[in-house]
């Protein structure tokens, strides 16, 4: 007979692990997305790809593929339901502790006002529908 706390032991671990199964590890693990779909701009959308491509590019890629220096937003991970929209403010304006990509912490994004990062968020959101992420 196996013990009851083994059992509870391997049901626990399979519980953490099929929603990392889910995402993928190998992409996961990279944290590129390969070949990201632009949405349909607006004059809007623009905007925020300009603040986008001059605050955030650098690291976390092109419409938001990642790069080696940062993840892609392009992942059930940046999902509204995982990372909401606040994370977006707090990061650029406190940097971030690494915690789910193997690229380091996120230092602060210097010069960037909430202005711009609402219009970075926007495209950011409208990259990911783009990309099936919701």
């Amino acid at each position: 007979m196996i013990p009851t706390s083994k059992i509870v032991s391997v049901l626990a671990m399979s519980l953490l692990l099929v929603p990392l199964l889910a995402l993928g590890l190998s992409a996961a693990q990279r944290g590129i997305y390969e070949n990201p779909v632009e949405p349909k701009m607006t004059p809007a959308l623009n905007v925020g790809k300009m603040n986008y491509e001059a605050y955030c590019a650098s690291c976390h890629g092109k419409t938001g593929g990642g790069t080696d220096k940062g993840p892609t937003f392009i992942s059930r991970i940046y999902h509204p339901g995982h990372h909401g929209d606040g994370a977006f403010f707090i990061a650029p304006k406190r940097g971030v502790r690494a915690h789910h990509w193997p690229f380091g912490d996120m230092p602060p994004v210097e010069g960037v006002n909430e202005t711009q990062i609402q219009s970075i968020l926007e495209y950011v959101r409208a990259v990911q529908q783009a990309n099936g992420v919701f």
